[in-house]
């Protein structure tokens, strides 16, 4: 694929951009810091301090707390890269000196073993994820690098991955060891892309290719501590923590959901750079049992709070679930390797189904307040009062003890830029992944500059268009292919497209729509995507939503809120012709369309006092019930919300 350089221009996601580079990044660099009133200390900056020597203290948070800080970093770089801002840069600057001054000689950087256990590094790679802060370390740099031109950072993880490199790996002296939460695999691709150095490219190989191996490390190391360790009872899980087969042998997803999709993550980078057919059958095998099997309708994966993870085919609680938003965000970034590997549709639907249900839903619309869990069904006593969905918020919390979440937000909206188009190495295609408002320049394989500027009206409207720009010179027009993505969210109609206001038929390959002739100066595209609202029903073996239906619009899915229909939401059921309409609310949580529809509810007047059952009885009255977007929900009063409805 091409470097490119792509611009986002798009009313709907600038905001949310906006919204990163002056309330997220600002807020959460005051949450580092203990600044928050109300909040859970996250203690980053803290241990920082005290690691570099300038504070006096323990350590306090988890045990990769340090990463917390790396990703708000890396989300600094995005948004620089797109919006220079000298004091911004300066903060960031600044956090990157301290850094440095926690890093020790031989260019070990981990506060809680610094500070904490001194002496005991590498001793508990099953827990301490002291690889997994390394990898965030990296990913931020190589931003940072990328963004600033500054060297600063990108030396300082340089040199804790030039000690990784020594101390991991086959050679006699070194640990056949692997991280108990993978990230560092992924990130060291990165670090071979930006340095050109192949000794982090084969450590990643070696990470994925180690995992797995029998006998398991994990078991050995917890031997050797005596059988103890930081929160974990009993042997070690090597089905959580990916580790129970050789990742080529693995064929459906289980364990910790986060540490699963980073792997599948590294796993599709290292299938493309080095040719391996292997491991490339595994990533689509996982990604079929993931995505078809063990996917909501939002993007969230992971099903159970116990261990945030995985669980079986199909299932899929609704007001049990867990979703993390890592988790989606961490599909979105498989999804984006998929692509590269090859250019299939569904794994761009995939990626804009997380994007915009589960990984927007995490955030309130001030940019001040998440979810780290992303419930499909919320009743706010039950999460207040039942045990099992302690970890179901009805509101978003300001911070989190635990708060991996926030700044993993801000990193994936201010490199958005990245998800929307890939161009051919030769520059003789350009697949257009998502429908958001861009401009993405490139070199033609006639080494001819083009622009090709992308206006979309998603998600509220369905229409699109492109235009073509080519540099002076071109006079005699430049040929390629561009392949548009036909979206899975349609039933019987399918895009209409024009080319200077001329109807055109279009063939679909992989899910695209493929437009091959000779582009000239002022070209003009009209892609047409019909939006309508429709009913949705899952998987028979979805047990949780049997005789249900959710309603989708586009790429949205909605919900039902308590603020616009009657409690308990449970007691709601579609009619039998729901009559569904669509509305703009421009006042309604920033402006949106809402969907409107005939329903039936239970009449609980009628029902006697302290008589919890009785005969059935048809006594259900009919209602216009309202429906949202349900990334907007729980921007209002805390209340009862619901994706899935009787049927």
């Amino acid at each position: 694929m091409q470097t490119t350089q792509v611009h986002i221009r798009d009313k709907f996601w600038e905001d949310y951009s906006e919204l990163v580079r002056q309330t997220v990044i600002p807020y959460q660099w005051e949450a580092l810091n203990d600044r928050i009133a109300g909040a859970e200390p996250s203690y980053a900056i803290r241990n920082f301090r005290i690691a570099a020597g300038l504070e006096q203290g323990e350590f306090g948070g988890w045990v990769f707390q340090d990463s917390d800080l790396y990703k708000w970093l890396e989300a600094v770089a995005y948004s620089l890269r797109s919006h220079p801002d000298p004091e911004m840069e300066r903060i960031a600057d600044e956090a990157i000196d301290l850094i440095g001054l926690a890093q020790r000689d031989n260019g070990y950087i981990n506060t809680y073993f610094t500070i904490k256990e001194p002496g005991k590094e590498w001793t508990n790679l099953y827990e301490a994820h002291e690889l997994y802060c390394a990898g965030h370390l990296i990913e931020a740099a190589v931003a940072y690098a990328e963004a600033t031109g500054k060297r600063k950072v990108l030396d300082i993880a340089c040199r804790f991955a030039d000690l990784i490199d020594t101390l991991f790996g086959t050679e006699e002296n070194q640990k056949r060891a692997y991280c108990g939460h993978q990230e560092i695999e992924l990130a060291l691709v990165k670090l071979y892309h930006a340095t050109g150095e192949e000794r982090y490219l084969n450590l990643s190989q070696y990470f994925i290719d180690e995992r797995g191996s029998s006998p398991s490390y994990f078991t050995q190391e917890w031997e050797r501590r005596g059988r103890t360790g930081i929160w974990s009872q009993g042997s070690p899980n090597l089905e959580m923590y990916q580790s129970h087969l050789p990742v080529r042998e693995q064929t459906a997803a289980v364990g910790h959901s986060v540490r699963a999709v980073y792997m599948y993550t590294a796993m599709a980078d290292l299938a493309l750079l080095t040719n391996d057919d292997s491991l490339r059958a595994a990533c689509e095998r996982l990604w079929a049992n993931t995505t078809r099997k063990q996917m909501y309708i939002t993007g969230g994966v992971g099903a159970t709070h116990l261990g945030e993870a995985f669980t079986f085919d199909y299932d899929l609680p609704n007001d049990a679930v867990y979703a993390e938003t890592c988790a989606s965000i961490g599909l979105i970034f498989w999804a984006r390797r998929m692509l590269r590997l090859e250019a299939k549709s569904e794994y761009a639907d995939v990626m804009e189904r997380a994007l915009y249900n589960n990984v927007l839903g995490s955030m309130s619309k001030d940019g001040k307040h998440f979810f780290y869990v992303n419930p499909l069904e919320v009743w706010p006593e039950a999460s207040k009062r039942n045990p099992d969905k302690h970890h179901v918020k009805p509101i978003r919390q300001k911070w989190f003890g635990c708060s991996c979440c926030p700044p993993n937000v801000a990193r994936l909206l201010s490199s958005l830029n990245d998800y929307i188009y890939d161009v051919s190495a030769e520059g003789n295609a350009v697949h257009v992944h998502l429908y958001i408002g861009s401009t993405v320049q490139f070199t033609s394989a006639e080494g001819r500059e083009v622009t090709l500027s992308q206006r979309s009206e998603l998600p509220w409207h369905g229409k699109v268009d492109f235009n073509v720009s080519l540099a002076a010179g071109n006079a005699d027009g430049v040929t390629f292919t561009l392949a548009l993505r036909v979206p899975n969210w349609f039933q019987s109609r399918q895009p209409v497209l024009r080319i200077n206001g001329e109807l055109q038929k279009y063939t679909v390959n992989n899910g695209y729509a493929n437009i091959n002739r000779l582009w000239s100066e002022g070209d003009a595209l009209e892609w047409l995507l019909p939006l309508e609202a429709q009913f949705i029903e899952a998987h028979p073996q979805i047990r949780a939503d049997a005789g249900k239906a959710a309603i989708q619009r586009g790429p949205l899915v909605y919900c039902v809120e308590e603020a616009d229909n009657r409690a308990p939401l449970a007691s709601l059921s579609i009619a039998e012709t729901a009559n569904l309409t669509e509305r703009e609310a421009p006042h309604l949580l920033g402006g949106c369309v809402v969907i409107d529809g005939d329903g039936l509810a239970a009449d609980g007047s009628a029902w006697p006092e302290d008589q919890p059952y009785q005969p059935i009885r048809k006594s259900r009255n009919p209602v216009r019930f309202t429906a949202i977007p349900y990334y907007l929900w729980g921007n209002r009063e805390p209340g009862e919300m619901s994706v899935w409805l009787r049927n």
